[in-house]
Formats: structure tokens, sequence, C-alpha cells
């Protein structure tokens, strides 16, 4: 399992579970009913104030082993000695999927490979960077953001606590004046943005930001933003701003994202729905608007065995309409994908090359 990509492994557990059909063709109640915990929820005391110390609570930082699963690198792609000159935070998304916990046991041993599966692809772009820290934490499980049970809301709670916790040890340890991006993915974006919004909005720290990746998560603009402190990124290599995008191939059918969205409560306390949301173009590095795949420098592909990838340039075009982005006709990339043609497993991947060169100039323009 530690051999293949995580966003594989996650759809295909998901896929034994619910079924090829049914997935496709889920109701929410059906969906509630395979993944929301049916327990009571138990109360997660906080880590100890050290706890970060251990090397054992990250999946990556600085000064491990070639194992690092974040050094890991495409099929035939070497570094190109352009070191990234900032510190990396990047938090993952969700790699606990049981119905036994709200918020992953910290020994789960199919969580922990699956997170760290989760931070070789997805994490990988940023990799031009000697510091990139990656924690891990009691997520909370799948089931979560399925439901508005008040367990699912205090999973979320307990979860962020554990990122609030490792993002203060990571600053603690990169020298001060340091530039930093902060990244994530899906559950990992939501935990970013809101540490964006308690720890880092109207600070000194706020100059640090290069960059901020809150990719798979929807930010409303009129309700979120204006909280965050940074503005979206307008234009490509501008420097502390905030990039955030959901791909979707086409014929699209958002609706159930859309739905989650409009019962949700923006920073500001007003329901989002109605309110567009955040979408940057990966391709152009601009705010909304349209690139052709040739505008694409490579899409991470898996082999056949899905144990290894490649990146294959001019894959997939974007176009930003309505807060979505999307990516033209489904892409061959394998059969793990969202109902709707929701290809939010594979968010990162569509525009891995892309990705890893718009950090750097974002960090090349970065001034204190």
């Amino acid at each position: 399992m530690v051999r293949k990509f995580l966003y594989f492994i996650v759809f295909c557990i998901v896929v034994g579970v619910a079924g090829v059909v049914a997935l496709r063709y889920y109701a929410r109640d059906l969906t509630e009913l395979a993944f929301v915990p049916k327990v009571r929820f138990e109360t997660q005391n906080p880590l100890a104030g050290n706890a970060y110390d251990d090397p054992a609570m990250w999946i990556s930082r600085p000064g491990m082993s070639t194992s690092d699963p974040v050094r890991w690198l495409p099929a035939g792609l070497t570094e190109d000695g352009d070191a990234l000159g900032a510190a990396v935070f990047f938090v993952h998304p969700t790699s606990y999927l049981a119905r036994e916990h709200w918020n992953a046991p910290l020994a789960d041993a199919e969580a922990n490979d699956r997170a760290r599966l989760f931070v070789r692809g997805m994490a990988s772009p940023f990799n031009s960077s000697p510091e990139i820290w990656a924690p891990r934490y009691r997520q909370a499980t799948f089931g979560a953001f399925l439901t508005n049970q008040p367990e699912a809301q205090q999973a979320i709670e307990a979860a962020y606590a554990d990122v609030a916790k490792a993002f203060d040890y990571f600053l603690a340890s990169v020298p001060a004046g340091r530039p930093i991006v902060l990244a994530g993915h899906s559950q990992g974006s939501r935990h970013l943005i809101r540490l964006l919004k308690e720890k880092v909005a109207g600070t000194p720290l706020q100059r640090r930001v290069a960059a901020v990746y809150a990719i798979g998560w929807p930010i409303s603009v009129a309700h979120d933003l204006p909280a965050l402190g940074l503005p979206a990124c307008a234009i490509a290599g501008q420097a502390g701003c905030i990039v955030s995008w959901s791909s979707f191939a086409e014929p699209a059918d958002p609706s159930q994202l859309k739905s989650v969205y409009a019962e949700s409560t923006g920073f500001d306390g007003q329901p989002r729905g109605g309110s567009e949301m955040l979408c940057t173009n990966p391709l152009t590095g601009k705010l909304g608007g349209t690139a052709p795949a040739d505008a694409n420098l490579g899409t991470l592909v898996p082999d056949a065995a899905l144990g290894a990838g490649k990146l294959t340039p001019k894959l997939v075009p974007a176009r930003c309409t309505a807060g979505l982005l999307l990516i033209g006709p489904p892409p061959a990339l394998g059969p793990y994908v969202l109902p709707g043609n929701n290809y939010h497993v594979y968010d990162i991947p569509l525009f891995w090359a892309n990705l890893r060169a718009d950090v750097k100039a974002r960090v090349q323009a970065w001034k204190p």
C-alpha cells in the first residue's frame, strides 16, 4: 500500500465500501450511512506542550532520512538545484476513513500510511524547499464532513487544535524573517485558512507569508477572504496572497459541493450560499480566466501498476467558471473520480508541474 499514490488508494478503499455504481450515483443519505460514525464522540485531550518536539509527530520535517516522502519526484525529473528560499508548512488531507472514531488515533497504521502517501503525491511540488514541515494530527474522519451532527464539529475542532500546535512549533523552529509558504488540501486547507484567520491576519507574521495554497476547499470571496488578512492572488508571480481551486471535468455537476457550501457559514457569520468561490487558474497563476492545455507543464499520471508516475504535459486545460475550475473532457487518470466529474482527488496532480513553478515565482517575488 505504501508504494501507491494516496489519491488512488483512498478511492480504491471507497470503491470497496460503496461500490463503483453507488459512488457515481450515490445519494447523500447513502454516503452518510457508509461513512459517518455511529459512536459517541471521544473528547480529545490536548497534546502535551512539547508533543511536536518528537520527530515521530511529523510526516516530513528537516533532517529526516532519505525516506522522507516529500522528497519524492516523478519519473525522469531531477531536482534543478534552484532551492526555494522559504520554509513550507503543509497540512495533509483526510486519510482516516473508518467509523470507529470521530478522530483518527495517532497510532492508526492505515491512516498514517495513507497520510504519507498524500504528502508524497501532494506536497512534493514544494520540495525545492529544504524545509518542509508536514505534521501528523488527530484528523477528523471522512464522515465528519458529511453530516451536521455536533460530534462532527467537535472532531474538526479537535483536529484543528493539533494543527495549531504544530504550526506554533513550526514558527518557533524557522528563523525569524525567513518567508513561509502555507499549503494544504481538502481538510488540510480548511485548517489552514483558520490558521490564517486566527494566527496570521493582522499580525507581523502576515508579512512573512510568501504564498498560501489552500487547494480543494471552497473559500467564499465575500464571506471568508476579508478575514484572512491576505488577498487572492490576482496575477502570476504575486507574493503575499492566496491560491485556491476545486477541479471538475465536463460536463460538471457540482450540486453536492454547492449544497454543502450553501449550508455552511462564512468567517463573517453569514451563510456562504450564493457567494462566489475563490478560483485561481493554476495554469496562469491568475485569478479566474482560461488557459489552454498547451500551458499545462505536466500532469502527474500514474503507471499501470499505480506504484510510480510520470509527468504528462499538455494533458488538460483550465477555466474558472462560477468559482469552479473546469478541465474539459474527463482525462484518463484512472477510475477514481467523484460523482459529477469531481476531480477533487486530483486537484494537485492535474497541475503538479505548474504548481512547482508557481511557488518558486511567488517566493522569488516576496520582499520583507
